[in-house]
């Protein structure tokens, strides 16, 4: 299917409304009225175009910021499950687990797993080496019995 440049634009503009999950929620036929095409052209071209159709590309959009919620830790998997717009815990786990492998809770503990960072017990000194190391010095000397 030949496509005009004026067309890939307007698809183009539709996939990036498709992608901002954290807005308004989408119909198709709004997307589709913001392309300039029929909604079930919309469909059959944004499918031949980006391999998926406009909902299944909504939905992995949502699956991603879901991934990125979770990874974060700020949120608990209800909240994430409200956020994003799905209608019901089990079907989003489900969801979850079918696309990314793991359920949403395995999947948090597996990131945050990853990115605990231990805590410090002083604060990092930046700088030239030589202040470095001789920051280190006085704080030994200073330990010193006398």
């Amino acid at each position: 299917m030949a496509l005009s440049h004026a067309a890939f634009v307007r698809l183009c503009r539709a996939r990036d409304l498709l992608r901002d999950v954290d807005g308004a929620p989408l119909t198709i036929d709004a997307v589709a009225r913001g392309a300039a095409i029929s909604p079930f052209h919309f469909i059959r071209q944004f499918q031949s175009v980006f391999g998926a159709t406009p909902h299944q590309y909504r939905t992995a959009a949502r699956l991603e910021r879901a991934r990125d919620l979770l990874a974060c830790g700020h949120y608990s998997i209800t909240d994430v499950c409200v956020e994003l717009g799905f209608t019901s815990l089990a079907s989003f786990s489900h969801l979850f687990e079918r696309h990314v492998g793991i359920r949403p809770s395995e999947y948090r503990r597996a990131v945050r797993g990853m990115v605990a960072m231990p805590r410090l017990r002083r604060p990092v000194v930046r700088g030239p080496g030589c202040f470095t190391l001789m920051a280190q010095a006085f704080a030994t000397f200073d330990k010193r019995p006398l």
